[in-house]
């Protein structure tokens, strides 16, 4: 038998800041880990899956963090922003050195560095077969990178909205602290929403909710997830609205 085909045919991956360390524990970018995350992409790309990606800023710069000491809070975000930027870019370069046409498209103008973000030329982008990662988040503070990528995935029509994250779905509970925490296999949005799951912050929560995007809660850890979830495995949490369950 050959390789099962693609569920989706568009997909917005999330990649969190802290993702891109590894297990180093330490701030920054790990160049084993994320030429790891650039091999899974290609590989999910391989497939015909047109990929964008969204990245945090956590591993560099978290703004919020830095406005709980003081800082002003827009002016810390826009230092996110910029790490998110530098997270992208590094990304590009593992990406584009396994021959993977990638584009870094940023809500902030930065012409030198990368494309600004016009949704038309990103679609075209995604239909030529280029990775396109979304940086600067939404290019306003306030917003977390979560609402940039629900933002986002409607803007280019995904078909699913995966974010990778640490552990292997939602739980009720946090599973680091509570051993006998209980993960979901499914979910809907009301139900994240009522519980006050930690799962994206309620802004990003709400956006996919009323936009009927579906999303997969899944453990990035684990070396071949991007595609299980692409070929509809079951792996991590469906997180979707009663009447649309994309499997």
């Amino acid at each position: 038998m050959g390789e099962p085909a693609p569920r989706f045919k568009r997909i917005l991956l999330k990649l969190s800041g802290e993702a891109l360390m590894g297990d180093t524990g330490v701030g920054g970018i790990d160049p084993a880990t994320i030429e790891r995350i650039a091999s899974e992409v290609a590989e999910v790309r391989a497939l015909g899956v047109e990929i964008a990606i969204v990245i945090g800023g956590g591993n560099i710069f978290r703004g919020l963090a830095a406005s709980a000491h003081g800082m002003d809070r827009a002016s810390a975000d826009y230092m996110g922003m910029l790490a998110t930027v530098m997270n992208s870019l590094a990304l590009q370069d593992a990406l584009e050195r396994l021959n993977v046409t990638t584009r870094v498209m940023s809500a902030i103008a930065m012409q030198e560095l990368c494309e600004p973000y016009i949704r038309r030329r990103a679609m075209r982008h995604l239909e030529k077969g280029r990775v396109v990662i979304f940086a600067a988040g939404t290019g306003n503070p306030y917003f977390t990178t979560d609402t940039a990528a629900s933002l986002r995935a409607m803007e280019i029509h995904a078909d699913v909205l995966l974010k990778a994250t640490k552990v292997d779905g939602i739980y009720d509970k946090d599973p680091v602290k509570h051993p006998d925490a209980r993960r979901y296999d499914r979910l809907t949005y009301l139900e994240v929403l009522q519980q006050n799951l930690k799962v994206m912050d309620s802004t990003a929560t709400a956006l996919c909710r009323d936009n009927k995007l579906a999303m997969v809660v899944f453990d990035l850890h684990t070396r071949g997830n991007i595609r299980r979830v692409v070929v509809g495995e079951s792996v991590g949490t469906l997180v979707t609205d009663e009447e649309n369950r994309p499997w």
